[in-house]
């Protein structure tokens, strides 16, 4: 088994809870729309815990990928993330990846919450413990580093629930006022 099929593991985890929700999430039916075997998924994946755990890792990688990117273009953590994301954007694939990642994630929340599970909710403290000391490296005053955090969670559940944002002009005066004027290109 590669990597690949790994990731087309995950893919069809992601599209079965994007299309169908969590009801529908079973080993052998993420098996199916990946076109491996119970057993091709088994040999990555023990149980439909680290299958879940396993998205939220891969979710974490693309995105702090996206924000080592970013931090190579001269630009902030606190900038990265305070952006706004944007599911229509086909012009920034790692944004639409992890956008759709993201959302399929917020479905395992629910299940794991209900389930207690460990790795699952482990995977999501490390992802979440991770943004926030980058955001506390950065930010001297951990009052501000807080207040960053909860626009940044903020805007992005705006987002994830098709809620409308915040236009788009004001949100910029919002992330000047936060970022310091630090001369950063602002969020659109």
């Amino acid at each position: 088994m590669t990597a690949n099929t790994r990731d087309r593991i995950l893919d069809a985890l992601e599209l079965l809870l994007l299309d169908k929700g969590m009801s529908h999430v079973t080993l052998e039916s993420v098996a199916a729309r990946a076109g491996v075997s119970k057993g091709g998924l088994l040999y990555h994946f023990k149980n439909k815990d680290a299958l879940l755990a396993g998205l939220v890792r891969r979710l974490a990688d693309r995105a702090n990928q996206q924000l080592s990117d970013h931090m190579d273009r001269g630009q902030s953590v606190a900038g990265w993330y305070l952006q706004t994301p944007n599911p229509d954007d086909t012009v920034d694939a790692v944004e639409l990846e992890i956008y759709r990642s993201m959302l399929a994630t917020m479905r395992t929340i629910d299940a794991a919450a209900e389930t207690a599970d460990d790795e699952v909710q482990q995977a999501l403290t490390e992802m979440m413990d991770n943004w926030s000391d980058g955001l506390d490296n950065e930010i001297d005053d951990p009052v501000h580093a807080d207040i960053v955090r909860l626009v940044g969670d903020g805007v992005y559940l705006r987002a994830l629930l098709g809620l409308p944002q915040i236009e788009p002009a004001r949100y910029r005066r919002v992330v000047d006022r936060l970022l310091g004027h630090r001369g950063e290109p602002t969020t659109e």
